[in-house]
Formats: structure tokens, sequence, C-alpha cells
């Protein structure tokens, strides 16, 4: 019997490294396997130091985005094997709380990545909303669901986080290109 395999994942639950390390174990037939939701690449990679998680998986390009900061400087603070790398699709989607109109929208949150993948949408169609990083896509959502984001916050997220936490699709698809793929890493110590 194979043992479980602890994965670590630069998200919330719902978030794209999460669709990732599914993807993964899809891919790669590993059916034991635990997900720990630690938000950012520094957090993965510390606990995979540690001997906390077996594997850690976050992204480190996107092909609209660029470079995920975040996760080159988290990259230069430990030493890691890279088992794997590989590409998804990344599909966008605003959410907001149930009940919320395109008007009540003052402010769009989301991971610094996902704006800069949306940022043509954006000021086409919200040129004037206030725009806040934040440290995860679907924790921006979850903190929404659960009203620690004020009501007229709309926040850039995976599809499925509208069904965690609640929310409501406002629009699908908003990134800027049709083809919009992320470079994850499969990181093991």
């Amino acid at each position: 019997m194979q043992k479980e395999v602890v994965i670590g994942v630069s998200g919330a639950l719902g978030s794209f490294s999460e669709e990732a390390a599914k993807y993964y174990c899809s891919k790669h037939n590993i059916g034991e396997y635990k997900l720990e939701y630690l938000i950012s690449a520094e957090n993965v990679l510390r606990n995979l130091t540690e001997g906390k998680i077996d594997q850690g998986v976050f992204p480190i390009e996107n092909s609209n985005g660029g470079i995920v900061y975040e996760a080159v400087y988290a990259m230069a603070k430990y030493i890691f094997q890279i088992e794997n790398m590989f590409e998804i699709d990344i599909k966008h989607c605003l959410l907001v709380r149930t009940g919320a109109k395109t008007s009540d929208i003052k402010k769009i949150v989301s991971h610094q990545q996902a704006l800069k993948q949306c940022r043509m949408y954006l000021k086409r169609r919200w040129p004037e909303v206030e725009l806040e990083e934040y440290a995860d896509t679907a924790q921006a959502a979850k903190d929404l669901g659960e009203g620690k984001l004020p009501a007229e916050v709309a926040v850039i997220a995976p599809r499925r986080c509208a069904e965690i936490y609640g929310l409501e699709i406002l629009e699908e698809g908003i990134q800027d290109l049709k083809f919009n793929f992320t470079t994850f890493i499969v990181a093991k110590k």
C-alpha cells in the first residue's frame, strides 16, 4: 500500500495551486494524498525544508502575467529539488457577494498575478474601481464570503471559489488572453 503523500500548495481551498496539485496527482497516479493549504510559495518551501510536507506545488510563471516574483524570491531562500514542471490553463472569474450589483463594486481584490492577467479587462470594464493586491485569489474569495472584506468588494478568483465560499459569478473568463497558462513547479526535498 502506498503512503499518503502530503502536498503543500501555495493557495487556499479552491486556488489554482490546488487545481495544479490535483492535476499533477491525477497525471502521475498518486491516489493517496493530502493537501495542505499554505497560501504562499514561501510557506510551501519552508514547510518542505522543515519536513512538514513531502512535496510542494506553486506557480512560477504565467504566459500573460509573467514571472511570479513571490515564488522566485522564495526559491532563492531554500534548497530543494524540482520534481516536475507543468502548465495548466487559468480561467479567472469576477466573484461578488450574493445580490451584489455591478454598481455596488468599489474595489477589486486579488493576487498580483490575477490582476496582471486581467489588466486590460480591468482598464476597459472597471476604470474607476480601486485595485488591491491580496496574498491569494482563493483566500480573497474566502474572506469575501466570510464577510472579512466589505460587500462592495469583488474578487478575481477561480470559478470553484464561488461554490465553496457562497459567492456569485459576476463575469467569467475575464483574463485578457483566451489561452492563459501558468507553469507550476512540484518541489521536493
